[in-house]
């Protein structure tokens, strides 16, 4: 009999799992283990659920279907959840080699899903506490009856934010504020049958936040192609199980660097979609410069960026992975793209090339466990008419709310900025449209200012004290942990 499980539960359920790991794993390794481990259950407890349901529709003869028929994916006899959980002794052996073999009787969808972790590694995981946390995820049952795919896809979300909050630093590679991420795809709106891409797609939330829009809008959303790339293969994997768990099943998600190999390509040139949503790594160092110069997908169209910045070689990637008539992108970046000397050359051919619609400067720690304030730019290859040689600027500084040390966006404040994109009009000290030529009157600077006069000498700051100080000791805190990376750095280089 199936028993709803509340979504307040759910997580909790969910968190129970991860602080088992605290006396023996680091809070950033929290994911290599539970998510898999989720996982797997999840799957198990949806091939049972099918097989009853079968039974029930067809009875004895319900033994005749093979397992690719009856079930989305195949559990091998012998390497189910109750068999591993089962095992008393060498429990992380018995966990990988169930994972290897649910993999490989899946063909290529469940490739490289449950990631490599150190499952063996008897120091860090004894027997004991793999049962213990096996037993702790053994207490409920992750069916469809009892938790539906968009509420298991919830508590997952809420799975990675905790991770995030609890591994500080690390977050940012698969955490992107999620508020942001769904102004992202208001403005975009996507469409029924449309191709979603994500260069840097992270643990594949904003893929997701696209599949949620047309789901909340009532639209199908079944024959929308999902497309992402992750450098990280633990990451990449995440991004696999968070968009089966959401439902999803057309997707596509490729593990390497985009910048040094693109993986969606087609007759020589790279594959374009109709969509594109990024959050790149922010003013990288660590790439291909030389490359790139010579780039043979003639991504270097608006020039070469420095070695000390890749915010534009990102930029350009997404730019030609748009369609002709239909690409439109929303990419969240640092606030420097819009001014910095350095890239102005390519600000300066990207203005010119009309496809920048609009930029919207947002206030500041909406980066993960970053300062900076963001900016996102929207682009389009097809502008409507009365928007070409145009480009609107929203001052958005101001739409913010803080708890304690975290930013987010209200819906009140995604609605007024969504509003103002659509409208595309002059609104006093938030929005203006501004000309290519006025543009190149202000040097072909993006910055917000320029543009739209906000009479608000400063950002309105209505947190309570405690909330500053736990602010101010967050970034001292982060500021001695830096320091300290440096001087040990230092001390390496000292030996040698």
């Amino acid at each position: 009999m199936s028993k709803r499980i509340p979504l307040e539960e759910l997580e909790s359920y969910l968190w129970g799992s991860a602080t088992l790991l605290r006396t023996n794993i680091d809070a950033g390794a929290y994911k290599q283990y539970i998510f898999p481990l989720l996982f797997f259950k999840r799957i198990c407890d949806v091939y049972d659920e099918e097989t009853t349901l079968a039974f029930e529709k067809y009875g004895d003869d319900a033994r005749e279907f093979s397992d690719d028929e009856l079930h989305l994916f195949v559990v091998p006899k012998g390497y189910h959840w109750n068999d591993v959980r089962e095992t008393t002794t060498d429990v992380g052996l018995s966990i990988i080699t169930a994972f290897r073999k649910i993999e490989k009787a899946n063909g290529n969808k469940l490739t490289g899903v449950f990631g490599d972790a150190a499952w063996t590694n008897k120091n860090r995981l004894p027997d004991k506490l793999l049962k213990d946390i096996i037993e702790h995820f053994s207490t409920k049952t992750l069916s469809l009856a009892n938790c539906p795919e968009d509420e298991l896809g919830q508590g997952y979300e809420y799975l990675i934010k905790k991770f995030a909050d609890d591994s500080g630093h690390t977050a940012q590679e698969f955490y992107t504020n999620r508020t942001v991420v769904h102004l992202m795809t208001e403005m975009l709106k996507p469409r029924s049958g449309e191709s979603i891409y994500d260069p840097t797609c992270g643990s594949a939330g904003m893929l997701i936040s696209a599949i949620a829009y047309l789901k909340n809008k009532g639209a199908e959303w079944r024959n929308v192609s999902t497309y992402g790339q992750e450098i990280n293969s633990l990451t990449a994997a995440i991004a696999k199980m968070n968009l089966f768990l959401h439902g999803v099943k057309d997707f596509h998600i490729v593990n390497d660097d985009t910048l040094k190999s693109p993986a969606y390509i087609e007759k020589g040139q790279l594959m374009q979609f109709d969509m594109c949503l990024a959050n790149p790594p922010y003013s990288i160092s660590q790439w291909d410069r030389e490359s790139f110069e010579s780039d043979k997908y003639g991504r270097n169209f608006l020039g070469v960026p420095p070695q000390g910045r890749a915010d534009y070689a990102f930029i350009q990637h997404i730019l030609k992975s748009l369609k002709p008539n239909t690409g439109r992108c929303a990419i969240l970046l640092p606030h420097g793209v819009l001014f910095r000397n350095e890239e102005g050359a390519m600000r300066e051919a990207l203005v010119k090339s009309d496809l920048l619609e609009c930029v919207i400067g947002l206030g500041p720690n909406l980066f993960y466990n970053a300062p900076m304030e963001a900016c996102i730019l929207v682009c389009r290859t097809n502008k409507k008419p009365d928007r070409r040689g145009k480009v609107l600027f929203i001052n958005a500084l101001n739409e913010i709310a803080r708890k304690k040390t975290f930013s987010y966006l209200k819906k009140g404040h995604i609605e007024k900025i969504t509003q103002a994109y659509d409208s595309y009009f002059d609104s006093k000290n938030f929005a203006k449209v501004v000309t290519i030529k006025d543009i190149s009157n202000n040097g072909f600077s993006l910055s917000l200012p320029l543009y739209v006069k906000n009479n608000e000498t400063e950002i309105i700051d209505s947190r309570k004290l405690d909330d500053c100080l736990a602010t101010w000791k967050e970034a001292s805190d982060n500021l001695h942990r830096s320091l300290g990376n440096i001087n040990e750095m230092i001390r390496k280089g000292d030996k040698l």
